[in-house]
């Protein structure tokens, strides 16, 4: 008989009462539950793709991926490139994807280099070389030579613009393709399909040969190595393919937000993602796609419902100050966390 029961950590734990403190205080503000539903599905989508590009660096021992700005930088310069063109509809979102996993693989392989040399550290490591990261792409976005006028600031031509529009391009190709509509409820079933097939080929992905192999690195390293393992080569592929997922996952996002953000857009954007996988039950060496989706919609639901909520009752300002507490505080506690359970350890 199994005996393995379903076990409730405090981080998911606090966000799910949170959460239905919040689904409650929808009734007495006025909101309705059916555009709740409908914008939390939106947002559920269009930020999983970035966190589900944390679990092949997790999977193989490479930590969380707080370098996810340098995919995100990949997949920003695909989107600028296919815009550049003019290229319009699935053209330009297939061809951003593109563009962005190539120059994802250069990044992401560059990425690894570093990761390999300084193992046991990643994490601190990979949101140094995230936050450095931004500043050398502001250089670049100021300096690049793009020619098309809707990219570049208005006043001198040069420098493209911290947010550049998609509405003339791909904005929305994914969120209107086979959206579904019964009464109020929308669905955006293009969006959810591009989603699950990710996340299918990544769970796929995990049960091959090779997904199995990172995940026995991820729990001893010392024993693959031992076993004739190269193990910095499944590493660089992990590492090169979190990238990709991270480039790919940023188009995602910004074509259901409709604008590229450009410059310090993608700074803090690796937080909120850990901290989503935190709450689907993640540990640091081990993260399945379940986990990557349950922990995503929670989040997210859970930042969605708390702007409205706190305009209503608290002071606007407070939104943004209670889901900062909530990112920052579940990813101290898993810190806080690992770290007893290695002094227990010792003992």
């Amino acid at each position: 008989m199994d005996n393995k029961r379903i076990k409730i950590e405090p981080p998911q734990l606090i966000i799910i009462l949170y959460l239905i403190i919040l689904t409650i205080s929808l009734k007495f503000i006025g909101i309705s539950y059916i555009d709740m539903i409908n914008d939390s599905l939106t947002k559920w989508v269009m930020n999983g793709v970035l966190v589900l590009s944390l679990l092949p660096m997790i999977n193989v021992g490479a930590g969380r991926n707080f370098g996810l700005p340098i995919g995100i930088s990949a997949g920003l310069i695909g989107m600028c490139i296919s815009i550049e063109y003019k290229l319009t509809g699935w053209m330009g979102f297939s061809i951003s994807i593109l563009i962005g996993i190539v120059i994802a693989i250069l990044f992401g392989y560059i990425y690894s280099v570093i990761l390999n040399r300084l193992k046991g550290n990643e994490e601190i490591v990979g949101t140094f070389a995230g936050f450095s990261f931004i500043p050398i792409m502001n250089f670049f976005w100021s300096l690049a030579p793009f020619k098309n006028r809707q990219m570049l600031y208005p006043v001198g031509g040069k420098g493209l613009r911290p947010k550049i529009n998609l509405q003339n391009y791909f904005g929305g190709v994914l969120d209107n393709f086979i959206k579904i509509n019964i009464g109020k409820f929308i669905i955006p079933v293009g969006l959810i399909l591009f989603f699950l097939v990710l996340c299918l080929l990544v769970y796929l992905f995990q049960k091959t040969r090779m997904g199995i192999a990172m995940a026995a690195i991820a729990e001893n390293q010392v024993f693959v190595k031992l076993s004739g393992v190269n193990i910095n080569r499944y590493r660089t592929f992990a590492i090169i393919f979190s990238t990709i997922l991270g480039a790919i996952g940023i188009i995602v996002y910004s074509q259901s937000y409709g604008f590229v953000h450009l410059y310090d857009g993608p700074f803090m954007m690796a937080f909120p993602a850990v901290s989503a996988i935190l709450i689907g039950g993640a540990s640091k060496k081990k993260a399945t796609v379940f986990q990557a989706m349950l922990g995503t919609y929670l989040y997210q639901t859970t930042s969605l419902l708390s702007v409205p909520v706190a305009n209503a009752i608290l002071i606007p300002e407070m939104s943004e100050v209670i889901r900062m507490i909530v990112t920052n505080g579940i990813i101290l506690y898993a810190f806080l966390y690992e770290g007893v359970r290695r002094v227990n350890e010792k003992i």
